[in-house]
């Protein structure tokens, strides 16, 4: 209450996305509010008691963590309801989010359609843009893979859900970060900037959050720079180079209120027609999880220089 009603105003951030929904942030970055279609409130609904038994049950989960949905009837002639939700900001934290990626584990259209000129930190990313394999420590990498993905992934599967993505934000510890034809200095990029955009951090000054490390969020890692062989194929992770960063990683499961229903099947058998079944997003909930969890355990593995 105080973080949403507080003095100050909540934010908007800068546009609606695909799915015309928009987004708000509190002032302290630590909610996010979004608005939801009729369809999508009926999903969560509907799950509600699997969701609330699976986060209760799992405290890593990396699935959304959702705190209120809600109903307000706007006033004046038309009586229009407006319905949402309150989340936690996955990206709440004290270090600037240099990129960030939406990742699926499909290939079909999965790239920015900005030029490599225009790309900065507020570009969102996507399966054919990450040039990077993340190197976990050997504890977190087995609590990633052996524990929390397969759980989450089954808990999504067996309540229809496809279309999900794992958002991940990654902090540039060192300065000489080059990135695809630009640079920039890690440090001279912190702080606020009016240019906002969904799932955003800030800076704050709150000390429980600076060092508290968990699996998804403020978590030490080295990144593999990788590259593709070539740009004609649909090579989902490039070939490993050697180079390594120092990074803090920030990632979460992200917009699981889609199920599998009649407009989805049929948008997978029309793309079917067009491309490989298997590179195309709308895929039953079975073969979904299968190819997120095959792509995001290619992605991120374990750092063997840790053991």
């Amino acid at each position: 209450m105080l973080s949403l009603c507080g003095d100050q105003a909540l934010r908007e951030l800068s546009s609606p996305g695909k799915s015309g929904s928009f987004f708000y942030l509190t002032s302290n970055d630590q909610y996010m509010i979004k608005t939801m279609k009729k369809a999508e409130v009926k999903i969560f609904l509907k799950m509600l008691r699997a969701y609330y038994n699976h986060v209760r049950a799992f405290e890593n989960t990396l699935v959304t963590k959702f705190f209120g949905l809600h109903c307000v009837k706007l006033a004046g002639a038309n009586q229009k309801k407006v319905r949402f939700v309150i989340m936690g900001n996955l990206f709440c934290s004290d270090h600037f989010i240099h990129r960030r990626f939406d990742l699926k584990g499909s290939s079909l259209g999965r790239t920015t359609d900005k030029p490599q000129t225009e790309i900065d930190e507020y570009t969102i990313l996507k399966d054919l843009d990450l040039n990077f394999i993340f190197r976990l420590q050997k504890h977190w990498y087995q609590e990633f893979q052996s524990r929390q993905v397969d759980k989450d992934c089954d808990f999504l599967e067996q309540e229809n859900i496809m279309d999900y993505s794992l958002l991940v934000g990654v902090h540039f510890r060192d300065k000489r970060v080059i990135m695809t034809e630009g640079s920039f200095d890690s440090d001279s990029s912190r702080g606020s900037s009016p240019h906002l955009s969904p799932h955003l951090s800030r800076g704050d000054t709150d000390p429980n959050r600076l060092c508290k490390i968990k699996l998804g969020s403020n978590m030490p890692t080295r990144a593999e720079l990788t590259i593709r062989k070539s740009e004609l194929e649909a090579q989902l992770i490039g070939e490993p180079t050697g180079e390594f960063y120092d990074v803090i990683l920030y990632f979460g499961i992200i917009d699981i209120l889609q199920d599998y229903d009649i407009s989805k099947k049929l948008e997978h058998a029309y793309k079917s027609f067009q491309y490989d079944p298997t590179s195309i997003s709308a895929v039953d909930p079975k073969q979904y999880s299968r190819r997120f969890k095959d792509f995001v355990y290619k992605a991120f593995q374990e750092d063997k220089a840790d053991t």
